[in-house]
């Protein structure tokens, strides 16, 4: 068994003034990870208006399919016009660990 976790480090738009304004842009993207079968959620920057963190994780039988589930999830986060990834931050943790 294999857990992977990855922490997107987001630059939401100018307009993002505001949590509501910020809420708007977070939450359609957390629901967008979620349909990769991971569990997604604002885990950092809570307070900032313009910034936001979200963490992402994926329980696998190998560890090559918890990788290929965080790519998508990179590619998909990556591909929003709307925002810009600044960073990725990935962990795998096995049975070995």
């Amino acid at each position: 068994m294999y857990t992977a976790t990855a922490v997107f480090d987001l630059l939401l738009p100018g307009d993002s003034r505001s949590l509501k304004a910020k809420r708007s842009y977070v939450r359609p993207i957390v629901a967008a990870l979620r349909r990769f079968e991971v569990s997604a959620a604002e885990v950092g920057a809570l307070d900032l208006h313009g910034r936001a963190e979200l963490g992402v994780a994926v329980v696998a039988a190998e560890a090559a399919h918890a990788r290929e589930v965080l790519d998508s999830c990179e590619r998909m986060v990556a591909g929003r016009p709307e925002i810009e990834l600044l960073s990725v931050r990935r962990r795998l943790h096995g049975e070995e660990d």
